[in-house]
């Protein structure tokens, strides 16, 4: 398999450089970790690296190092903000893996026995339900 390029273009690198909004939840020098507004449960939030890459398959392991640093800082979070029972993290590498952005980034999902993954289709959540979801988590990561 010959990778593709990373695409500068891409959603996610456009949410760091601010063209795109998005309710920041947690961020430092090399992280940044934002709410997915196309929630599978409560609580589904998004880590990214800032530096480019497109995936597992090309990211440098600083880079790694950091983003999962991030991850296990927001996933402490979410459990604590959403009373969660569990947490369910994903990652996704090229289209026959399940990836659609492609940007490297880690979903962050707390669980609860019981209630299944919404699947994902494409509905955006109400900002306002956004917006009160990330307070929680901000709250969490620096109480």
């Amino acid at each position: 398999m010959t990778a593709a390029a990373y695409d500068n273009d891409n959603v996610f690198a456009k949410i760091l450089r601010g063209e795109i909004p998005s309710h920041k939840l947690y961020e430092d020098d090399d992280t940044f970790a934002f709410m997915d507004i196309m929630p599978r449960g409560d609580g589904h939030c998004l880590v990214i690296p800032k530096k480019p890459s497109r995936n597992m398959l090309d990211v440098d392991l600083d880079s790694l190092t950091s983003v999962m640093r991030t991850v296990q800082i927001v996933s402490r979070a979410a459990v604590k903000a959403f009373g969660a029972d569990g947490l369910t993290i994903q990652q996704f590498n090229e289209p026959a893996g399940g990836q659609v952005v492609f940007h490297l980034h880690f979903h962050v999902i707390p669980r609860f026995l019981g209630v299944s993954l919404k699947p994902h289709s494409g509905q955006l959540e109400d900002p306002d339900v956004l917006r009160a979801n990330a307070e929680k988590i901000r709250t969490a990561i620096n109480p």
